[in-house]
């Protein structure tokens, strides 16, 4: 059976109340990734909802003899965006649910509930200054509330609105104790549900980010050429989090403290929530009796300038968003070093609710732009819709870039393959590979590559040097934030100098090919040279780069398998996590004794040792291998010195694990029309009143909420069904998605969040549509 993993990278954006239709969304992307578990693991569904997924998936392996595993393992959010990432993180790590979230956009994202005390109005006619700003949303012809909210709302938010300009200005309305309360308690609420196993398998890692923004700012160091560095003011403060999937349920992603900081930091909307400060999660803590014991760690992690300058206490973190809405740069950084078992198609998807808005901000351009216009064009509107141009062109150039390996790696091959025929003869494909042969062979092929690479060599070597030295600084960097580095750029110098004095001031043997000094560096630490090489292998067994006929497609998914678990090898080795605990002292110290980190990385990495296990592997697996698929794969692992002396020093980007091309979804009103033409105006009322109207009305909330979950399960659909290589029928499509609907609506009508009469109204139009669309 060809296995397959649908790997999710999820953008959401920051789009103020939109965000509880964005909850609908990941809530499907929940329930999908519960789908994956449960089918892979042969577990009977927990709900209808899920079971539709399952059966999709099922009708996939029967169709396609594919397995395909669906796995979102990189969050980023900003604003409240960044609250459903975080969440969602939590919910994949632990196997908690994400019901409570649900409750917490419904009941918790009120501005009745949200308004801080004390700004409360105390009598009918307090802050008698405020009338003109409310008879300016009221009263006024074309007035704000009429212009922007549904005839049947317009009594509810008149209401609050009312309550909300007359309560105290100046000051921000909305309470942030309030407000990390209902996160953190939203938190517990997932604790004490029903707890499932994680959704990732074992120890694949998750990595969440949100944006956040320090107000005042600090000081970072700059490398310029005159003068040498600078110091300058930066204001984003991201807050990551990553780990790897635990083996049993009910383990956190972290402290439920620092999860909610992070969340309620990234949705500080500026002017309604008072900024963020640390002693509001620490008055937090001290209300629920929760012992934060990783604070200290916690703060040194995301603002390190401020724990060294001890100006921590006075930090004040405003909305994600101000500076950093899609944070696509933080989901791309996440993929490198990524591990791989079988094959992966990667997807980075975002959600936007509102693609239409260029359109209708075409329609009002003729209309002088007033007041509360103005103002929240400036703080909410304008900030969250900077183009992703750059992002999208960043990974559509790393897509270019892999299909430029492909196409190197096709023009070299016949090249390559008489080379290594020549080198050892065509008896070689005759002999058993026993793992003394593979070495011996391998070693000979090495050399024999630099050999006839001449001067070429010596590029390809001081790619690789350098390359090295790099990725090894960066190591040291990350694990010593307390060395106030600006860059990984000293610990490089220190690095080049040991090694200099150990001898590979050159690299180049007088005889040819590489020196003994150089040769010996490589084994030690060239890591990512055995990575590339089984890289390759897996790319040779793929059909999508070299399809042949008469090799089946179970022998080629079990020599996948084994290649793959080969990586694991390696990949075991290649982070901070496999250093040791000695580690961050010896960086720490890299600067005055950089051969100690060099010495601990050669015993802690072993990778000569490593090498005997991979190959011992490797030829247990040729063994299994019919003749014609075992020829192949020694040409290519015998032959990869020659392909990466070729390709190595022209490609970008070559430490990136997975590199096959990325391909990008939206989820969006605008494209899933299945049940409702007209995108995002026709279905969701949280546009009204400037993006906010959701938070004036539980009507709204529980629509969006709805709608999100409709469009949701829709793309997962289109999603999964994307990432086959033979399109199931599209009558095979349009029935998973109807089923999905109905279930959906069914949930929620046992669930009683919802009214009913909505409920209803959206059954009925699933029913006419879908029975409009057979009767075509």
């Amino acid at each position: 059976m060809r296995q397959k993993e649908l790997r999710l990278a999820l953008v959401c954006y920051g789009g103020v109340s939109l965000a509880v239709y964005m909850h609908g969304v990941t809530k499907e992307i929940w329930q999908l990734a519960r789908a994956s578990r449960d089918f892979h693991a042969g577990r009977a569904p927990d709900s209808p909802v899920e079971r539709i997924y399952c059966d999709l998936l099922r009708h996939i392996e029967n169709e396609q003899v594919l397995r395909l595993r669906v796995l979102p393992d990189i969050l980023t959010g900003s604003s409240a965006g960044g609250i459903n990432a975080i969440f969602l993180a939590q919910a994949i790590h632990s196997g908690h649910s994400l019901e409570p979230l649900t409750d917490l956009w419904l009941e918790g994202a009120d501005v009745d509930k949200l308004l801080d005390p004390d700004a409360r109005p105390m009598w009918r006619f307090a802050k008698f200054w405020a009338q003109p700003i409310a008879w300016w949303l009221f009263t006024r012809p074309g007035n704000a509330v009429s212009e922007s909210v549904a005839p049947e709302t317009r009594a509810e938010v008149r209401h609050k609105v009312s309550r909300f300009v007359r309560g105290r200005w100046f000051q921000p309305p909305f309470s942030g104790d309030n407000f990390s309360g209902l996160l953190f308690n939203a938190f517990s609420a997932m604790g004490d549900g029903k707890i499932e196993p994680p959704l990732l398998p074992p120890g694949h890692p998750i990595d969440l980010f949100v944006t956040t923004t320090d107000y005042h700012g600090h000081l970072e160091l700059l490398r310029l050429h005159s003068p040498a560095v600078v110091q300058e003011s930066e204001h984003r403060m991201p807050v990551g989090f990553h780990s790897v999937a635990p083996g049993t349920a009910d383990i956190d992603l972290a402290d439920p403290l620092e999860l909610t900081f992070a969340a309620r930091a990234t949705a500080s909307f500026p002017g309604a929530f008072p900024p963020l400060q640390v002693r509001e999660i620490d008055r937090l803590a001290l209300r629920h009796d929760h012992q934060w014991d990783n604070r200290a760690h916690f703060l040194q992690r995301i603002m390190p300038v401020h724990v060294r300058d001890g100006s921590v206490e006075r930090v004040s973190l405003i909305d994600g968003s101000v500076l950093v809405n899609k944070p696509f740069g933080e989901a791309i950084d996440a993929l490198e070093g990524r591990p791989a078992q079988r094959e992966v198609d990667r997807r980075f998807v975002y959600i936007d609710p509102r693609p239409d808005r260029f359109g209708s901000e075409r329609e009002e351009e003729d209309r002088t732009v007033g007041f509360f216009s103005a103002i929240f064009g400036s703080i909410s509107i304008i900030p969250r819709e900077q183009p992703i141009r750059d992002n999208l062109e960043a990974l559509e150039q790393q897509s270019r870039d892999a299909e430029r390996l492909r196409r190197m790696v096709s023009a070299l091959r016949p090249e390559v393959e008489r080379a290594v025929e020549k080198l050892f003869g065509r008896t070689l494909f005759l002999d058993r590979p026993t793992p003394k042969r593979l070495h011996a062979w391998r070693a000979k092929a090495q050399q024999a590559a630099a050999d006839l690479a001449g001067f070429a060599y010596h590029s390809y070597a001081q790619s690789k040097y350098n390359g090295i030295i790099e990725h090894l600084a960066l190591l040291a960097f990350e694990a010593a934030p307390e060395l106030g580095l600006p860059d990984p750029a000293a610990i490089e110098d220190v690095l080049r100098a040991e090694l200099d004095r150990r001898g590979l001031a050159s690299l180049s043997d007088p005889s040819g090919g590489a020196s003994e000094a150089a040769i010996g560096f490589f084994r030690a630490h060239d890591i990512g040279f055995r990575i590339r090489r089984l890289r390759l292998l897996t790319r040779r067994l793929a059909r999508d780069w070299e399809n042949d006929p008469e090799i089946s497609d179970p022998a080629l998914d079990v020599a996948r398998e084994a290649i793959y678990e080969i990586l694991g090898v390696y990949f075991q080795h290649e982070g901070i996590d496999g250093l040791g605990p000695e580690f961050p002292a010896l960086a720490a110290n890299v600067l005055a004794d950089p051969g100690s980190l060099l010495d601990h990385l050669s015993r802690t990495r072993l990778l000569p040792e490593t090498d005997e296990r991979a190959e011992r592997m490797l030829s247990e697996a040729l063994d299994q291998m019919p003749k014609n698929l075992k020829r192949r794969m020694l040409l290519t692992y015998l032959g990869f010195p020659f392909y990466d002396i070729a390709t190595l020093p022209l490609l970008r980007n070559e430490d990136l694990s997975e590199y096959d091309p990325i391909k990008v979804d939206r989820i969006s009103p605008d494209d899933a029309r299945s049940i409702r033409e007209g995108g995002t105006r026709a279905t969701l009322r949280g546009i009204e009143f400037y993006n906010f109207g959701a938070f004036f009305s539980r009507a709204y909330r529980e629509n969006d909420y709805l709608w999100g979950r409709l469009h949701g399960a829709e793309r997962m659909v289109d999603l999964v069904c994307s990432t086959l290589d033979e399109k199931l029928p599209e009558e095979s499509c349009r029935q998973f998605k109807r089923d999905l609907f109905l279930a959906i609506l069914d949930e929620e009508s046992l669930a009683g969040r919802c009214k009913m009469h909505l409920i209803d109204q959206l059954r009925r139009e699933v029913e006419d549509k879908f029975a409009e669309a057979a009767s075509d």
